[in-house]
């Protein structure tokens, strides 16, 4: 019988050469992505009234979704629930405005006692609902190539103080 001990010097990231570094950043390109890392912004969407069944970030990118609840009332939601320097902020409250103006001229009736055509209002709830989607697709986009990056890589191999032989590899 014959015991072979082995000595690896371990480092932490911090400690590592920027060629050892950019190595280790390589090795867990998709650490932060190897999961269902949209969970958040569909349950934001669903929050304010709105359930994200599909999403494509790269090449023929697109978001979609259905409101499950009326325009007027995910509109409000986002404009309670979202930041004002938030983009779905600001098409909500584009929305609400041109939404109740359109209110405002539908409430007096025109001279024969009609009222402004539903088909403009149904049309004005569809192109919002098209910005808010295009919005959350944004932010799907941006969400990922920030978990992407060398910064938000280094920050999950440095919370979970990850150890590196000397080039940059795993120490397991």
């Amino acid at each position: 019988m014959r015991i072979d001990i082995k000595k690896t010097k371990v480092y932490p990231y911090e400690e590592l050469s920027d060629e050892a570094k950019q190595k280790a950043i390589e090795s867990f390109a998709e650490i932060n992505v190897n999961y269902e890392w949209w969970g958040c912004v569909f349950e934001d969407a669903e929050q304010v009234g709105i359930i994200l069944t599909e999403f494509n970030i790269g090449r023929g990118s697109c978001c979609r979704g259905d409101f499950i609840l009326d325009a007027e009332d995910v509109a409000n939601a986002i404009v309670e629930q979202h930041g004002e320097s938030c983009e779905t902020y600001k098409t909500a409250t584009e929305f609400l405005a041109k939404y109740e103006e359109w209110m405002k001229l539908d409430e007096g009736a025109d001279e024969d006692g009609e009222h402004i055509d539903t088909t403009a209002i149904e049309d004005l709830e569809g192109e919002f609902e098209y910005s808010i989607l295009e919005d959350y697709r944004i932010i799907l986009q941006k969400e990922y190539e920030y978990l992407t990056s060398d910064k938000a890589i280094v920050e999950t191999i440095e919370i979970n103080e990850y150890e590196f032989t000397e080039d940059g590899r795993l120490y397991h």
